[in-house]
């Protein structure tokens, strides 16, 4: 529809307006900028200076009881939108002429908001040689430091180093888990284990994570026993859902003993049965795999692969020996009874696979490993920053019925347990 004539008039007059006011905005936004950070710093200033003066009294009045008196200025630095910037500071001295520090200075000269606005920069992608790049820019005359590539990078690694710490070190004994899941993650030539936790309401933990050449048992072994040493509980059944690697099978068979009910990552165990036949069997046997894993039977499932596994003997007997291999294992959660969601969720090893993909889209930009601890430091950091955005399980309203089934397995093994020694 074409406008009239009367419109195309109004459109122009409204466009000349506009226009200016855009040339203003454009002008004038480094200027608001600066108006702001100035008087920003003008308002510290002042903040000091009344601090200053509450020690020392008002300027030029005498004060025979005062036990403080003004020193002049000296250069300092604040931080300010990720740089530190040079400012004078007030300076205080006492009757001994010793130097008595300003709160407010104290708290705005801190080091750590860098370290923590450094880490943020890094977790979400911006290189250490754009680091100053990724700021707004520091208003003309400003004097600042702290953007360079190696300064951002200490700060960095300081932090990161006291994260790391913190992740190995903390008490788990609070934590009543009902599941636990191990998998590797590998950077560069080294392999991380990292270890989740699922308490009994469902919420995920990242529990520790433990670096080695590979996902071999010596390095789950190390995982575990580090996480018993921080207070992480034994004594009670938990499911553990791995990849089917047999190294971490036999290490939580070994720390948790009879505790542990295994469950083998469902998905896994179809990928390595399909990789072992040709191309035109692969969605038939995907189908019938699939069929058994969601047909809430235990003893159902358990046939229809059993069945699965003779058929395929003959002509592959790989694929035959891949799905044999702790097939019952690929079932544990069936028997628990659960709603779909949560044994879905439960049947697989997805939440823990979300996480290290979290893990390495904090980490994509490095592009050189200088070793084990820069590793582990970059893997806390994206703990830090995964963990932020975790939510509960899918289907953790079944919860219950997960932790009913685990006290239940605990009342039979202390069942037995007490048998054996009345027996003896």
């Amino acid at each position: 529809m074409k406008k009239s004539r009367k419109e195309k008039v109004e459109s122009q007059e409204v466009a000349q307006v506009l226009l200016p006011v855009l040339g203003i905005l454009a002008t004038v936004k480094g200027a608001l900028y600066e108006l702001v950070v100035s008087s920003g710093m003008g308002v510290l200033l002042a903040v000091l200076e009344q601090e200053r003066e509450k020690l020392c009294g008002v300027r030029y009045h005498h004060d025979a009881g005062r036990a403080a008196s003004r020193a002049g200025y000296a250069d300092g630095e604040v931080v300010l939108g990720g740089r530190r910037v040079s400012v004078k500071r007030p300076r205080v001295r006492s009757s001994e002429g010793k130097e008595i520090p300003l709160p407010s200075w104290e708290k705005f000269a801190a080091e750590d908001p860098l370290n923590a606005r450094a880490v943020e920069q890094m977790v979400i992608g911006v290189a250490t040689r754009k680091y100053a790049r990724s700021l707004e820019s520091a208003p003309i005359g400003m004097k600042s430091r702290g953007t360079s590539k190696s300064a951002v990078s200490r700060r960095f690694v300081a932090a990161t180093t006291e994260k790391l710490s913190a992740s190995l070190e903390g008490s788990l004994a609070d934590l009543s888990l009902a599941a636990l899941m191990m998998d590797g993650l590998v950077c560069g030539e080294h392999t991380v284990l990292v270890a989740l936790g699922i308490d009994e309401q469902g919420r995920k933990h990242v529990l520790g994570f433990q670096e080695g050449a590979t996902e071999n048992a010596t390095s789950c072994t190390g995982l575990l026993t580090g996480l018993i040493d921080r207070g992480l509980d034994t004594t009670r059944s938990i499911l553990v859902v791995i990849d089917g690697a047999k190294a971490l099978a036999k290490s939580v068979r070994d720390v948790f003993g009879k505790r542990a009910l295994i469950q083998r990552c469902q998905v896994h165990k179809k990928r390595n049965v399909l990789d072992s036949l040709p191309e035109r069997m692969r969605d038939s046997t995907g189908a019938i795999l699939a069929t058994a894993y969601r047909c809430r039977d235990a003893k159902r499932a358990l046939d229809m692969l059993n069945k699965l596994a003779r058929q395929l003997e003959r002509k592959h007997p790989s694929a035959a020996a891949s799905l044999r291999e702790g097939l019952e294992e690929t079932l544990t959660v069936l028997a628990f009874k659960l709603g779909d969601a949560l044994e879905r969720t439960l049947a697989t090893t997805n939440p823990i696979e979300n996480l290290n993909s979290a893990l390495r889209r904090v980490h994509r930009n490095v592009k050189r490993w200088q070793g084990g601890t820069m590793v582990l430091r970059w893997i806390a950091a994206g703990v830090q920053e995964a963990a932020a955005g975790f939510r509960r399980l899918k289907g953790h309203a079944e919860m219950p019925k997960l932790v009913a089934a685990l006290r239940d397995h605990d009342a039979g093994l202390d069942g037995a347990l007490a048998s054996q020694k009345k027996a003896a």
